[in-house]
């Protein structure tokens, strides 16, 4: 039977990857992968996660990524270094840029080697702008950090897919299904609840995989869908 995992919030940490992939996961080209987004950002190995995540692509694997908030920062900061224009002699600077370098793409900076943002390779950011935005799926929504059900047709907020952070869900805008999303770090112990009980219309997966510091946190997981089961990598990255 084809097993069907989900796997959230990644944010630089390759080894923790490879590792709930190879060593925990093991899945056959048969079974699928869905990546929930923020694959760079904060850990120190954005370009090996992307590179691998590529590999398992190249290989033919079954796979559904989504797009992260942190992959559009980084993607829209490229794209505004490309227009800035200069003044007087004087470059414009790039606040989406010093915003996105703050909140975790300095690390990401690091990991290709790159001092200037227009040297990015061509290659990722094409990748990042063919990311989706959400998958669904018979019994679930799959999508990086939620739905803005306030609107008619909450398929239509593409921002809000990105960046939500609360949101209060009505079932019968998505067919009665459950929602998984990351995004929006939280404890294994709510993890585990959120996924055993039923009456809970979303599933949060996101363990903040790069903070290792929190008692709770610091955790890769992956939830496989039919049988409900999860597995927990812990961070080989810090």
């Amino acid at each position: 039977m084809r097993e069907h995992w989900v796997i959230p919030d990644i944010h630089g940490c390759a080894k923790t990857l490879r590792a709930l992939i190879e060593d925990l996961i093991k899945p056959s080209k048969h079974d699928w992968l869905y990546f929930l987004g923020d694959y760079i950002d904060r850990g120190p190995s954005s370009k090996e996660v992307l590179d691998y995540l590529m590999y398992l692509q190249r290989e033919d694997y079954n796979m559904r990524l989504l797009l992260g908030n942190h992959e559009e920062y980084l993607v829209k900061s490229f794209e505004d270094e490309q227009n800035l224009k200069s003044v007087l002699g004087f470059k414009q600077k790039n606040k989406r840029k010093k915003e996105w370098l703050f909140h975790g793409g300095k690390q990401t900076m690091e990991s290709f080697q790159l001092t200037d943002l227009i040297q990015f390779p061509a290659e990722y950011i094409d990748w990042m702008r063919k990311l989706e935005y959400f998958v669904e799926l018979d019994d679930f929504v799959l999508v990086h950090a939620g739905l803005n059900f306030r609107a008619d047709d909450p398929f239509k907020d593409k921002d809000s897919m990105l960046w939500i952070r609360d949101f209060d869900i009505i079932p019968e805008k998505i067919n009665n299904r459950r929602v998984i999303h990351g995004h929006v770090p939280v404890s294994l112990e709510f993890i585990d609840l959120s996924i055993h009980n039923k009456g809970y219309k979303f599933i949060d997966l996101d363990n903040g995989c790069y903070m290792t510091k929190r008692e709770g946190f610091g955790n890769l997981v992956a939830l496989e869908l039919k049988s409900m089961e999860y597995k927990v990598q812990y961070n080989l990255d810090f």
